[in-house]
């Protein structure tokens, strides 16, 4: 098959990849059954913050594992370092199962489970962008529609299975699964041939100050475009980590049947895999800066709506908003990485950007139990996400632009 349309199998490829990876945002799925669990089965009382605890370990060593893994993508090949990574998760799912406490939980699923998504997440990603340099942004979108997708099938499965076979027996399914899958799915993956572009296509000449950098990772953290590139993703990431990780139980306060909250969790997944091609495809047309704006005026809207007129219209609209920007946020980085910084060093320097994901999963999940905890309710969360985009618009329009040509160390 010529390689103008082989690539297109990859991008496939990657997105079921990213289907298994992105299990992780059907978490809130998780958090009644397992308080329940370790109530009734273990006699052990455990707070919003602490079963929400393992969602954000398990994004956060996500993030950390994706900078120290850059590089020996180049080394050991897309394939080889794919199947590392599904190894990893499928046993941090599989040895959830097997936990007597909260914390042990932390350790096997939000270490283990969240390093090896971390290994495997960037593969594709890489692969993408380095086959369509023509359309970055919507080749990167749609690898990373499996990931955003993943809660709409998953949630609804994980619901199911929990009610039939019971919380700790679904980590068990899930872990073999992903191993089994990720496996097979990692072998075709490849990188193409140094200095390959497709037929017929040629670089555009860039506009006098917006030449692409060409940077390594120690360039790169020299920019300005990087730290406001970096800030911009984690207000972006914090907002809707925060609404993937409490979708469920808002749901519920505000009078939502919990097996309709489940579904609707399904449903907003839709939006969050749906946002990534379609932000993707405006990067490649508007620009990063340009998105990134949209981005952050439709979070505010979002979080204004909620937290002053909490109804269950207005829930449906603001957390498909913020699902939906989130899975935008996860296509705008990475491609205004390439945009911005070139794809000479491209892991590793996505790697590092990618931290700002990482830190957004901690801060995100916590405030929300924080917020939960101290109030009786998570709607007071939405207040401090509305002021957080604002303060991100401002960063955005004065810091995302390309920084020109950059010396290399």
């Amino acid at each position: 098959m010529p390689a103008e349309r082989g690539r297109w199998g990859l991008v496939v490829l990657g997105m079921i990849i990213n289907l298994c990876l992105g299990t992780i945002y059907s978490w809130s799925v998780f958090v009644k059954p397992l308080t329940d669990y370790y109530a009734s089965q273990l006699g052990q009382t455990v707070t919003a913050n602490e079963v929400l605890m393992p969602f954000s370990v398990f994004l956060a060593f996500f993030a950390i594992a994706m900078p120290f893994t850059g590089r020996y993508i180049e080394s050991l090949g897309p394939r080889n370092v794919t199947i590392i990574g599904g190894i990893l998760t499928g046993l941090g799912w599989l040895l959830a199962s097997t936990v007597t406490s909260v914390w042990m939980l932390y350790i096997v699923y939000g270490v283990i489970g969240g390093i090896g998504v971390g290994i495997a997440y960037g593969v594709p990603v890489a692969v993408a962008a380095r086959w369509f340099p023509d359309r970055r942004g919507t080749a990167v979108g749609l690898t990373l529609l499996g990931f955003g997708f993943s809660a709409f099938l998953t949630a609804n499965i994980a619901g199911y299975l929990i009610t039939t076979a019971g919380v700790m027996n679904t980590f068990r399914i899930f872990g073999v699964a992903f191993i089994i899958l990720i496996v097979l799915l990692a072998l075709p993956l490849r990188f193409p041939a140094a200095g390959w572009k497709p037929a017929g296509w040629n670089p555009p000449v860039p506009k006098p100050g917006e030449e692409v950098c060409e940077c390594d990772r120690s360039a790169m953290i020299r920019t300005p475009a990087f730290y406001g590139l970096w800030f911009c993703y984690f207000i972006g990431c914090l907002a809707g980590l925060m609404a993937i990780s409490i979708s469920k139980p808002v749901g519920t306060e505000i009078g939502i049947e919990a097996g309709l909250a489940t579904l609707l969790v399904g449903f907003f997944a839709i939006f969050n895999g749906g946002g990534r091609p379609l932000f993707g495809a405006l990067t490649d047309r508007f620009t990063p800066r340009n998105t990134a704006l949209l981005s952050f005026v439709l979070i505010a809207a979002a979080s204004a709506l909620l937290w002053q007129v909490p109804s269950v219209p207005v829930y449906i609209l603001s957390f498909t908003i913020l699902w939906g920007c989130l899975g935008g946020w996860l296509a705008i980085a990475p491609t205004a990485t390439g945009t911005y910084f070139g794809t000479c060093d491209y892991p590793r320097c996505y790697g590092v950007v990618f931290l700002a994901y990482g830190a957004g999963a901690i801060a995100g999940p916590q405030l929300a139990g924080f917020i939960k905890t101290t109030t009786g309710n998570y709607l007071g969360v939405f207040p401090y996400v509305l002021v957080l985009a604002l303060i991100g618009t401002g960063v955005a329009w004065n810091l995302l632009k390309a920084p020109g040509t950059v010396q290399k160390t």
